[in-house]
């Protein structure tokens, strides 16, 4: 029997962890002389409080989905991929090479194309650190974590060689064809008479964020790959005694972790910035780490670990905009959020488990 129950796990352990991070950042605000309810409600209002705070919340938790779910498909594997920063800018890498010399009329037909290279340039960086770890037992973590760094003079050296235009000092591509823009929710709402968050980066790939953690439950919990992936996780020496081949499961969840670490950019590339640009991920493959740790390595846990960490991004932004609390403040706290619910998760799990197992036997003595 479990020494606690699911919901329990899923939902209580992170909740908790969450107010210990929140109080121990309120007394970091008050040890600076700032208000910690001022700091509080300049963020909820800030993220929260209207369309264009909401606009943005949507526009970073998506970026995060996808990062989080990357990491997600690898861990179940037993695999700990670190590398959905240098994927993710390497699916940037594709996307661009899609938009700016495929002839695409319209933004529904360079949306599933820009997709496919997003995607494929993605696994494709994953690819080597997962042969290096299924054929060689060398460390993904060691592995990809490198590639990150080789990631980022790669698309250095092609920005400002390659596909820099002829007269730009600046180190990005040339502006995407209008015709593939993708259109924003804004833009949606205005189709139907509404006005919601004008002037936000958040487009239609929010949607396709939602669909992949959909698409990504569906991999994992009701699929034969997803079976083995989490057979493979779970016991190596069990798995081979299944017939499971580790080899080809390793490389299969890192090439599915990489893509969806790639299919990112869609959102940042295509949909906000319309063209690549140095950067462009900004540290959001690793915000996908804690928001997989969070989110208990489940889809629906991650989307919701994705909009917290969106509403830290929009409302520490707000927070620096119209208080005089810097803006580093918000790395902390996002530092002690991941510390709460990654390093220190059995901190709060273990006298949840005594609670609980105390609570059963107290039950079992009163029948």
């Amino acid at each position: 029997m479990d020494k606690m129950p699911k919901w329990a796990d899923v939902v209580l352990t992170p909740l908790i962890s969450l107010v210990l991070a929140m109080a121990i950042s309120a007394l970091v605000i008050l040890a600076i002389g700032e208000s910690p309810r001022e700091a509080l409600t300049t963020m909820v209002e800030g993220a929260l409080g209207s369309s264009y705070g909401w606009g943005f919340t949507l526009y970073y938790a998506t970026n995060f989905i996808f990062t989080g779910l990357a990491v997600m498909v690898a861990y179940h594997a037993s695999l700990f991929n670190i590398g959905g920063e240098g994927q993710a800018a390497m699916g940037g890498l594709g996307v661009a090479l899609v938009l700016l010399y495929l002839p695409l009329p319209h933004w529904g037909l360079a949306l599933p194309a820009a997709m496919v290279g997003a995607a494929v340039f993605g696994a494709a960086w994953a690819f080597i650190p997962a042969i290096l770890q299924a054929k060689r037992g060398s460390h993904i973590v060691i592995t990809t974590i490198m590639f990150n760094f080789i990631a980022a003079a790669a698309l250095n050296y092609v920005l400002v060689n390659l596909l820099r235009p002829v007269g730009s000092m600046d180190p990005a591509t040339a502006r995407f064809p209008e015709a593939t823009n993708l259109p924003t929710l804004s833009d949606i709402a205005a189709a139907f008479g509404m006005e919601w968050g004008r002037n936000t980066p958040v487009n239609v790939t929010f949607f396709i964020a939602l669909l992949a953690c959909l698409l990504v439950w569906v991999l994992i919990w009701r699929t034969r790959l997803g079976y083995q992936i989490r057979a493979l996780g779970k016991s190596e020496p069990g798995a081979v005694y299944a017939g499971i081949n580790p080899v080809r499961i390793t490389v299969i969840a890192m090439l599915i972790s990489g893509g969806l670490a790639g299919l990112m950019a869609i959102n940042n590339v295509m949909g906000e910035a319309e063209r690549l640009v140095l950067n462009a991920v900004e540290g959001a493959g690793f915000i996908g780490i804690a928001v997989a740790l969070m989110g208990r390595n489940h889809p629906l846990g991650i989307l919701l670990a994705a909009l917290l960490f969106g509403f830290l991004y929009q409302g520490g932004g707000e927070l620096a905009l119209w208080t005089s609390i810097p803006r580093e403040l918000i790395v902390v706290i996002q530092a002690l959020v991941i510390l709460f619910t990654g390093a220190l998760d059995n901190m709060v799990r273990m006298p949840l488990e005594r609670i609980f197992l105390a609570t059963r036997r107290s039950r079992g003595t009163a029948r």
